[in-house]
């Protein structure tokens, strides 16, 4: 089933923020670092200043810039330490003051009280929300780990799907082999970012690694390379191996659009039966290069079925018009 972690104030430490420019201090409050973040989204303080603290989300960032500051600065001390108290009573996980400015003392002392972390930063306002949005998108995103292989074919992120024993580690070594790069071999750890876009990566444990029959456990990165691997990529095609059955029907033509959900999404998707003689590495880069064509507006078995309607239709028309000739006859009109 698909999960949500949770991130605390002290896992968003811990993902290293700084590496995307995003340099985070504790002022005050480390008591809190256990505060539950469940939003990427953060807010801003000028209604709850304003006294309208229930507009306040709960499990959001609240951030201070240096309008906001100013406006406190106005108050005398006991209206700051007020509204200071019950901002910080909802629920908030941590206070995030940007462009590195200094904290006012009593959001020092009430921070220290309310066990909520004081954190600043040195980016400007902007940059801080846009970095901390997208780290926090990625850290909260829905996750789930699927059997697979993934790939990196041409550029798009191709996921072999299929039973147990039935190739897809093989056909994912041939396919490296001509080089494509690998991302997971049997265990694929997928996150739902946005609306539309899933990402496939690797456990930590067993990256760059791949399970082969009859050899073993392999490394692709030390057999081929650091470029015949990467770290994650987003799922653009799912490709289905299923056992050849002579009793089953298969798609000749292609025209029929099959999808596979992932955490909700519907992902482009084609079968391929696996038979003896069938060079699967082949087939699946051509459904990798034929799917970077569908998204580019050109769908081959689309045009060819276009066409032969269209001719059929000149040729119905044709056969009307000689039918309508035959029957004037000689003479002329009916």
């Amino acid at each position: 089933m698909p999960s949500v972690p949770a991130v605390t104030v002290g896992a968003l430490l811990d993902a290293r923020p700084e590496a995307v420019g995003l340099p985070l201090e504790v002022l005050a409050g480390r008591a809190g670092l256990w505060r539950p973040i469940t939003s990427p989204y953060i807010q801003k303080t000028g209604l709850a200043l304003a006294g309208f603290h229930e507009y306040l989300q709960p499990g959001r960032v609240l951030v201070y810039a240096e309008s906001e500051l100013r406006f406190l600065e106005s108050m005398d001390a006991p209206a700051r330490h007020d509204v200071l108290a019950r901002s910080y009573a909802m629920d908030v996980p941590c206070v995030l003051i940007t462009g590195n400015e200094d904290a006012l003392p009593e959001m020092i002392s009430e921070g220290e009280r309310a066990a909520v972390p004081i954190l600043r930063t040195t980016a400007v306002t902007a940059a801080a929300i846009g970095k901390l949005m997208a780290l926090l998108e990625d850290r909260l995103a829905s996750r789930e780990m699927v059997h697979g292989v993934l790939l990196d074919v041409l550029g798009l992120g191709v996921l072999l799907v299929g039973e147990s024993g039935i190739g897809k580690s093989e056909c994912a070594l041939e396919l490296v082999g001509r080089g494509h790069r690998l991302v997971a071999d049997d265990a694929v750890e997928i996150r739902r970012r946005s609306e539309t876009l899933i990402i496939g990566t690797c456990p930590e444990l067993t990256r760059h690694h791949m399970e082969v029959r009859g050899l073993g456990l392999i490394n692709i990165r030390d057999l081929f390379g650091v470029a015949a691997t990467r770290t994650s990529k987003r799922i653009e095609l799912v490709v289905q191996l299923d056992r050849w059955d002579e009793a089953r029907e298969y798609d000749r033509l292609g025209l029929d659009e099959n999808v596979h959900r992932l955490l909700g999404i519907g992902v482009p998707m084609v079968r391929m039966p696996v038979a003896p003689g069938r060079n699967l590495a082949i087939l699946i880069e051509v459904a990798a290069r034929n799917q970077i064509l569908k998204a580019r507006g050109i769908n081959a078995a689309r045009a060819l079925a276009s066409r032969l309607d269209a001719e059929l239709a000149e040729s119905e028309a044709a056969d009307a018009e000689s039918d309508e000739d035959e029957m004037a006859g000689p003479g002329g009109d009916l």
